[in-house]
């Protein structure tokens, strides 16, 4: 229990260290439907609308929410969800749900569906896929859909995460087989492509890495606005990052387009690559990162990504 209480007050003081949101980060709006208390993931459906979901301890349910905040809509899927951890977008009005949070990585597989999401309340009935990983269960809270339909999971790792691919063709009767990608940044808690489909972007409690699609070298970094646990990311139509956190009232904030612009732009700026941090890769964990470490700096990135991982940890099992 005294390494618990160390761990998270350790963490507390690396919160307390990490800069504040960059000037031109941009307050969409606050969800101001006290439910959505967990928001841990969120994509964008056009039209000034977006969804989101709480993750374990609801029921399942997917809200639709509007500019202003307010909750114009619930998709009610499931009873008994186990732990819905991401949402990704599946065109027409509907979104795939994962029920893939497994902080122990005790699950024989993990569960997706595509349900409808929009205007009003519903319950629906969809059909649930099983998937397994290739190389026995972990934890995940990222969900990602490629322009052309292809569903991924990125899984949350502490030494380091890994990408998967779900099969293009689903049996809705048998457990379906994950096929390994690419090494992504530990600890990632969401994750979403870019409109154009050349790139997508994996993010951690503070910062945020983009990848090159489908080669996965690393792009570069950005830090994400503070909240109070960030767990959800999207991407817009127009290319815009959008954030939010697990929390009552919980802001829904657009990341300041030049510095998302610097790390896609052809000569990115250095202050928009930071050092990487507890959510970032090292060169050890490998991924194609392009742009480098310094090797004395392996140490404290691992223990600034151990002690802020075991806080959150910690502090969400409480």
């Amino acid at each position: 229990m005294k390494a618990v209480v160390a761990a998270g007050a350790l963490g507390l003081v690396l919160i307390s260290a990490v800069p504040a949101s960059a000037a031109g980060d941009d307050v969409l709006f606050a969800f101001s439907d006290p439910t959505i208390s967990e928001a841990s993931a969120l994509t964008p459906l056009g039209k000034g609308l977006y969804a989101t979901t709480n993750d374990s301890g609801d029921s399942g349910r997917v809200f639709t929410v509007d500019s202003s905040g307010d909750t114009i809509g619930v998709t009610h899927w499931a009873a008994d969800p186990v732990d819905v951890e991401g949402l990704a977008p599946a065109g027409d009005n509907h979104v795939w749900v994962g029920d893939i949070g497994d902080n122990n990585s005790v699950w024989d597989s993990i569960r997706i569906a595509k349900v409808r999401v929009g205007r009003g309340e519903r319950t629906v009935s969809p059909t649930v896929y099983e998937l397994v990983y290739p190389d026995g269960p972990h934890n995940a809270e990222s969900l990602l859909a490629h322009p052309d339909g292809r569903v991924f999971v990125a899984t949350k790792d502490w030494g380091g995460g890994r990408l998967y691919a779900v099969p293009k063709q689903l049996d809705p009767d048998s457990p379906n087989r994950l096929k390994e990608v690419a090494p992504v940044i530990p600890m990632a808690t969401d994750g979403a492509f870019f409109p154009d489909g050349k790139h997508l972007v994996v993010r951690g409690y503070y910062s945020a890495t983009i990848y090159a699609w489908p080669s996965m070298d690393r792009v570069g970094s950005f830090r994400t606005p503070d909240q109070e646990q960030g767990e959800a990311i999207g991407v817009t139509s127009q290319g815009e990052v959008v954030v939010t956190s697990e929390g009552i009232r919980a802001e829904v904030i657009r990341v300041d387009p030049e510095l998302v612009g610097e790390v896609l732009g052809d000569k990115p700026s250095p202050t928009a690559d930071p050092t990487p941090d507890a959510d970032e890769p090292t060169a050890e964990d490998g991924g194609g990162d392009k742009g480098g470490d310094d090797g004395g700096s392996a140490g404290p990135i691992a223990l600034v990504a151990l002690a802020v991982a075991a806080y959150f940890i910690f502090r969400k099992r409480s």
